[in-house]
C-alpha cells in the first residue's frame, strides 16, 4: 500500500497559497505533506487549508519566522515537538508525527535546521541543533523501523549537491563540519564515519533517499536563489531531504523533485521533494 509523503518549505504558507500551492497539492495527492517555514499560527494557517487535512503545526517563539508542519489525511497516531534540552533554539524547527498505515506506524518528522552564519552566535545555534536533531534521529532509529525525517537541513552534503560549491566551502551550509553531521547521519549504523572536516563519530544508519534514487549526479537541486538568473540556469542547491531508516527506504518505489516549469510559476523558493513509499 502506497504512502505519498510530500515535503516542502513552503517560504510562508500565506504567499505559498496565494501563488499555486494548493493546485499543486490536488493534482500531486500526498498521504502526507511536511512544511517548513510555515511562518503562521494555526488559527492563520488553518483557514487556508483544505478541510479534509489534519494539520499539526509546530510554531516558532518569533512571529513570522520559521514554524513547522505536518499534515495528514487522517489524525495522528502521537505527535511531539521536543528537540534537545533548554539550550536548543529549536521551536518552529522539529515536529514528529505517528502516522498509522494500514498495520504500520510510520513516524514522520517535519525539520527544519537553522540557516546559520559561520563564525556567528547563528551558526552555534545551529551546532546545537545539529548535536540535538543527531542524537533525536539516533534514539528513534532505535525504537522504530518506519521514521523519516524530512524537511529543510540547510546543508549541502556533497559537491554533487551544490552547483557553486567551490564558492561556498567557507559559508554555512556548505562548512565542512556541516557536512560532517550528513556524513554520520547517512553513514553505516554504529560504524566509524570520518567527515571532510576530519570530525569522527558513529553512522546513525539513515538512507539519503534522493541521492540513492537519483545516483551519483549533480542535484536534482532543490533551493534556488531570488538573485540574478539562479533558478533559469539550474545553479541551485539540494538542501531539502528525506532521511529514511532502511526497512523504510527499502520501500521506496519513486522519488521526485517537483521543480516550477518557469520562474513566475514557481509558489516557493524550494521545490517540493516527493516520495512514494509502498510499505
Amino acid at each position: 500500500m502506497s504512502l505519498r509523503i510530500a515535503s516542502v518549505n513552503v517560504n510562508g504558507i500565506r504567499a505559498a497559497v496565494r501563488k499555486g500551492m494548493s493546485e499543486w497539492v490536488t493534482a500531486r495527492t500526498p498521504d502526507v505533506i511536511t512544511m517548513q517555514e510555515v511562518r503562521a499560527s494555526l488559527e492563520q494557517a488553518q483557514p487556508l487549508i483544505d478541510s479534509e487535512w489534519h494539520v499539526t503545526l509546530d510554531e516558532s517563539n518569533q512571529k513570522g519566522r520559521a514554524g513547522v508542519a505536518v499534515l495528514t489525511r487522517n489524525a495522528p497516531r502521537d505527535v511531539r515537538r521536543e528537540l534537545g534540552d533548554d539550550t536548543v533554539d529549536s521551536a518552529g524547527r522539529w515536529l514528529e508525527v505517528d502516522v498509522q498505515h494500514g498495520d504500520h506506524v510510520v513516524t514522520v518528522v517535519s525539520c527544519y535546521t537553522h540557516s546559520g552564519e559561520a563564525d556567528t552566535p547563528k551558526q552555534e545555534a545551529k551546532w546545537g541543533f545539529l548535536e540535538a536533531q543527531a542524537e533525536r534521529m539516533r534514539e528513534l532509529a532505535a525504537e522504530r523501523d518506519f521514521v523519516v525525517v524530512t524537511g529543510d537541513f540547510n546543508i549541502g552534503h556533497t559537491e554533487l549537491d551544490i552547483k557553486n560549491w567551490k564558492g561556498n566551502v567557507k559559508k554555512s551550509g556548505f562548512l565542512p563540519r556541516e557536512r560532517g553531521y550528513l556524513s554520520r547521519m547517512f553513514g553505516e549504523h554504529a560504524a566509524s564515519v570520518t567527515g571532510v572536516d576530519g570530525s569522527v563519530g558513529a553512522g546513525l544508519g539513515y538512507v539519503d533517499v534522493g541521492r540513492t534514487f537519483a545516483g551519483e549526479v549533480p542535484g536534482p537541486y532543490t533551493w534556488w536563489s531570488n538573485r540574478g538568473q539562479a533558478f533559469d540556469n539550474d545553479t541551485g542547491w539540494r538542501i531539502d531531504y528525506h532521511a529514511a531508516t532502511p526497512k523504510l527506504a527499502a520501500t521506496v518505489q519513486n522519488y521526485a523533485v517537483d521543480r516550477a516549469a518557469a520562474y513566475d510559476q514557481r509558489w516557493s523558493d524550494h521545490a517540493p521533494v516527493v516520495v512514494d513509499y509502498e510499505i
